[in-house]
């Protein structure tokens, strides 16, 4: 976002990303893939730029790993 100048209120105003969704963006919890999408068209991005994976310790896994 710095790289293109976009601010957050941009987001919300210019291209309809919901206060709601800004808040769960700032505290790291789950959006929505239409909202990824959204914002990969916005940034001009892939969803590599702005998506990183990290395994929650905590969170139970619905399937075994693969060694």
């Amino acid at each position: 976002m710095r790289q293109k100048k976009i601010t957050y209120y941009q987001l919300e105003k210019h291209y309809g990303i919901s206060t709601n969704t800004l808040r769960r963006l700032r505290r790291n919890q789950n959006i929505s893939t239409y909202t990824l999408n959204k914002l990969c068209y916005i940034l001009t991005c892939g969803l590599v730029d702005i998506v990183e994976f990290r395994e929650d310790p905590d969170e139970e896994r619905p399937v075994k790993r693969v060694p």
